[in-house]
């Protein structure tokens, strides 16, 4: 690896820039059209501006594969968070002929998914939690709450990582809020609202 794109915002891709320039690798950094000024942009040996704001720029595979490419990079690292669990993105990182820092496609296609996960956990007789795997709408997490209020319910992206999209519901009257709340950060982080319980 001799240049390192780092497909990440703030603090997570400074520190991927520090940890590849101890080992001598270049990086490139990539930002919004509204995070010019972030303290990341400077933590690269370059940097690309992408077309967009906020997260939606972060989360557009072809154009952050074209920054690796354009830029020269021969890897991607995606840090957390956004499309770091995506295997469609690392499936484009690698056609692109890059490396993708992190889990195969298939691991991803396994593990991103959470309720692809605990399916796969299931089927092979790892215990796991009372919950319900699949997208769920409002009313059946409302449902599930009611049957395992004792101890109150996680609400959970299933598209995301890093505690994005999560929320502990302890009363049905914070179900709404609760649920409202996390698939606005999982579509906003992750590009896919929906949960499960």
């Amino acid at each position: 690896m001799k240049k390192l794109l780092i497909a990440n915002r703030g603090e997570i891709a400074i520190r991927i820039a520090r940890a590849a320039g101890e080992i001598g690798v270049a990086t490139v950094t990539i930002y919004a059209e509204d995070d010019g000024q972030s303290a990341h942009v400077g933590q690269g040996d370059e940097t690309v501006a992408l077309q967009g704001r906020g997260a939606s720029a972060y989360l557009d595979i072809e154009a952050v594969v074209a920054a690796g490419v354009g830029s020269g990079c021969d890897a991607v690292h995606p840090g957390y968070g956004f499309l770091s669990e995506n295997p469609a993105f690392a499936e484009a990182v690698e056609a692109a002929g890059m490396t993708f820092v992190g889990p195969t496609v298939e691991a991803l296609s396994a593990f991103g998914d959470k309720a692809k996960a605990r399916a796969l956990a299931q089927a092979n007789d790892v215990p796991v939690l009372a919950g319900l795997s699949q997208a769920i709408s409002e009313d059946e997490a409302r449902d599930f709450f009611q049957q395992h209020a004792a101890g109150g319910i996680l609400l959970k992206a299933i598209a995301g990582g890093g505690g994005r999209g999560m929320r502990i519901v302890k009363s049905g009257d914070e179900l709404y809020d609760a649920y409202t709340r996390c698939v606005s950060e999982a579509k906003a982080a992750f590009g896919d609202g929906s949960l499960y319980a």
